[in-house]
């Protein structure tokens, strides 16, 4: 007789989206292999998932989803699985993301992780720590769902110039996330503006920030150290972050400006070079 592993799907989110894998699979009368079969996955990956050894993708839900009919009820757990992934320390932040009704972020030195590919994500994730890259890239990659929201929170973002220079992964990811940025140049609520190099002195030289406003709730200001978080919600901070932010978004380059900037730097330090023999070369 086979072992079956039991899930106590009070464990946590990633156990009780296993436990509810099972029993749907079950229900249905497929085995682990059939499923795959049915969802284009291996059955293997559908065990993994299901004893809470692997994390599902919202792709694989959904698939899912379709192939049980469960009524869409993976494609919402899988939110609640990524934010349990999140370090700790990041989880509170994760959490305004998703209730924010506005997000303002100024970055230093790379792209925001709202606006990063996957291929970029997983060159940050792993400059120093390899261990389960597949699986974090995924957790932050995740977060975007909120941009598939009916309501779609308003996202501005001001980029220091030096983020589209600092070369992560290769050059080809570095084309492909500054194709990804110029993605959102007609979309009204998803706005890209970089701060040039020629601005010289700026509101934003103590580092990056984020600033989240909601419907209900008193703004709150994020802040990131190495392995720490910290938001609060205290006045002063606010307005003294808000005005930073002010004179940085004046300071920064217009919409089309900072759209044609990103497309000069995705051909010019970032396109496709030749050799002597005219061949293409990485």
């Amino acid at each position: 007789m086979t072992h079956v592993n039991v899930l106590d799907p009070g464990a946590s989110p990633l156990d009780y989206y296993g436990f509810e894998l099972r029993r749907h699979r079950e229900a249905a009368g497929l085995t682990q292999r059939q499923l795959g079969d049915i969802v284009n996955y291996t059955g293997s990956l559908v065990g993994q998932i299901e004893t809470a050894r692997k994390l599902p993708t919202p792709e694989f839900s959904e698939r899912v989803d379709a192939a049980l009919g469960t009524g869409g009820l993976l494609s919402r757990l899988v939110a609640l699985v990524m934010r349990s992934q999140q370090p700790a320390w990041f989880q509170q932040v994760a959490e305004l993301e998703v209730r924010a009704t506005e997000i303002y972020s100024f970055d230093t030195h790379m792209i925001h992780g709202l606006l990063q590919t996957r291929a970029y994500a997983r060159a940050v994730l792993g400059a120093l720590d390899q261990s389960r890259l597949d699986d974090r890239t995924a957790v932050r990659v995740a977060r975007q769902k909120i941009f598939e929201k009916e309501k779609v929170p308003i996202f501005w973002a001001v980029l220091s110039e030096s983020a589209l220079y600092q070369e992560m992964g290769d050059r080809r990811t570095m084309r492909e996330q500054l194709a990804h940025l110029l993605a959102f140049e007609d979309n009204p609520r998803i706005n890209i503006q970089i701060l040039p190099f020629s601005a010289g002195a700026h509101a934003g030289l103590q580092g990056s920030f984020d600033v989240y406003r909601f419907a209900d709730d008193p703004p709150i200001i994020y802040t990131e150290g190495y392995g720490s978080g910290h938001p609060t919600a205290n006045p002063d901070t606010v307005v003294d972050c808000s005005l930073r932010y002010d004179h940085l978004q004046a300071s920064a380059l217009s919409l089309r400006d900072s759209a044609e900037l990103i497309r000069r730097l995705m051909e010019e330090r970032y396109g496709e070079q030749h050799a002597s023999d005219g061949g293409p070369v990485a």
